[in-house]
């Protein structure tokens, strides 16, 4: 039997609790149907809609119990603005693996349905601001980077598009004046420096804006600029990689997973990537190895027992991560704990460093889950974007080089936007919708970042 914690918003002391429901087996169905467009999530029509497998069979049975516990939670939970997860699908197995507060890829989403942003940004806003509605919007410094100012400019036009007031006001310090970057679509972005006058943030001739919202994760830090505002900050900026961490954000999931295995009577482990983590550890120097290996050899033995318990044939893996945002730095598969003790050169300094240059000391060590998704071969994993608590879209990571059992998140990935059905107002008993069990996990996982939030909180308050 596993432990699964239960963590609760403002828990000091994180309960365990024993699970191991196992899931009710059932026969394939013939007649598959998806859900309808109430759950907020759109249907999916791709290519990959293949037979479901059981646990998505499941997870559709019990659309009104997961639909009714979301509701409960966000009648508790503030509601981050925007996020996205990154969901691995093994047809066992469905879970998310990272979740990105300040999602960086609105360009990669389906123009189609970009009227679901739209609306869920209106709803968002309508709970920020009310009637005023004007956001200052502070992005990444990375302007060299295209496909990033692409999704700065798509955040742009979405939300001007929801009736707000858009300005872009960034952190560089040589952006002394107005300055102009054209995407590669053709779309003018005009950044502009910050002002901040006392508790108040903007940018020249803009009035107070209701809202400052940031696509910056802040790995660096957070900048005094943006310490102790007398504005709404969406995400907040204790939210940033600077203070949170993975390890963190998947102790939270797995209350919120133990939470749906209770309710609907699945083993939770199924929608739950078991993990450990380690906080004092030296890939130059080669120190806290021992800390690595031995969560290594215990979470692999935990997944063995899993995998034994289901007859998954198999092996088992584990993906090795550093403890706060990537960017796909600082990565690395493990299969084996002599994958570790064995690390070389090259290796260890893959692993040392991530962005901004900050060094690696914590790290989480994660169950890896297969993907069996696919785009003309290639290996894929779907990444759900939502806004507010509604699921505006996603697209595929798509890899081809990579395998099944690897990151996909790395030089040479490429994006292929999710088709969705148009309309999706009744439920289709003939088309399965895998996008549903996609948009659940997400979901759930953005309820875990709202809990996390809370415990930042509490914390940068404290300090």
């Amino acid at each position: 039997m596993l432990d699964f914690p239960e963590l609760r918003p403002h828990d000091v002391e994180i309960a365990s609790k024993r699970v191991g429901v196992p899931l009710r087996q059932t026969q394939r169905p013939r007649d598959l149907y998806s859900e309808s467009s109430a759950c907020m999530v759109p249907h999916l029509t791709t290519s990959l809609t293949g037979p479901l497998e059981s646990l998505e069979r499941k997870l559709i049975d019990s659309q009104p119990e997961i639909e009714a516990y979301l509701r409960r939670k966000w009648a508790t939970l503030k509601i981050p603005f925007y996020g996205s997860v990154d969901v691995r699908m093994s047809g066992f197995k469905v879970a998310p693996v990272d979740t990105n507060l300040f999602p960086g890829g609105f360009n990669n989403l389906n123009k189609d349905f970009h009227p679901l942003a739209v609306q869920a940004m209106m709803a968002a806003m309508n709970t920020l601001c009310g009637e005023k509605s004007s956001v200052l919007l502070v992005p990444e410094n990375h302007t060299r980077n295209p496909f990033y100012l692409e999704n700065v400019a798509t955040i742009h036009k979405l939300l001007t598009q929801a009736g707000v007031r858009v300005r872009i006001g960034t952190l560089i310090p040589e952006v002394t004046a107005p300055t102009q970057f054209v995407t590669p679509s053709g779309a003018t972005l005009t950044y502009e420096p910050l002002v901040r006058t006392g508790d108040v943030l903007s940018v020249a001739g803009f009035d107070t804006p209701c809202t400052v919202l940031l696509n910056n994760d802040l790995s660096a830090g957070i900048p005094g600029i943006l310490k102790g505002l007398n504005q709404h900050v969406v995400p907040p900026i204790y939210s940033g990689w600077s203070t949170r961490s993975k390890s963190m954000h998947f102790t939270c999931y797995e209350s919120v997973a133990w939470d749906i295995g209770q309710l609907i009577g699945i083993d939770p482990w199924l929608i739950n990537p078991l993990h450990g983590h380690c906080g004092q550890i030296d890939f130059k120097a080669q120190t806290g190895i021992d800390c690595l290996a031995s969560n290594v050899e215990e979470l692999l033995k935990q997944i063995q027992e899993k995998y034994d318990h289901y007859g998954i044939k198999e092996p088992p893996f584990l993906i090795v991560k550093a403890d706060a945002g990537t960017y796909g730095m600082g990565v690395m598969t493990v299969k084996s704990v002599d994958d570790v003790i064995a690390l070389n050169r090259d290796a260890r300094k893959k692993m040392a460093v991530v962005k901004e240059g900050m060094e690696v000391h914590k790290v989480i060590i994660q169950e890896g889950v297969y993907t069996q998704e696919r785009v003309n071969d290639a290996i894929a994993e779907p990444v759900v974007y939502m806004v507010d608590q509604f699921v505006v879209g996603g697209f595929y990571r798509v890899h081809a080089g990579r395998g099944v059992d690897q990151n996909l998140n790395a030089p040479g990935a490429q994006f292929v936007p999710l088709a969705f059905e148009q309309p999706c107002t009744l439920p289709d008993n003939n088309c399965p919708n895998r996008f549903y069990a996609f948009g659940v996990v997400a979901r759930l996982a953005l309820v875990a970042a709202a809990m996390e939030i809370e415990l930042l909180k509490a914390g940068y308050e404290a300090n």
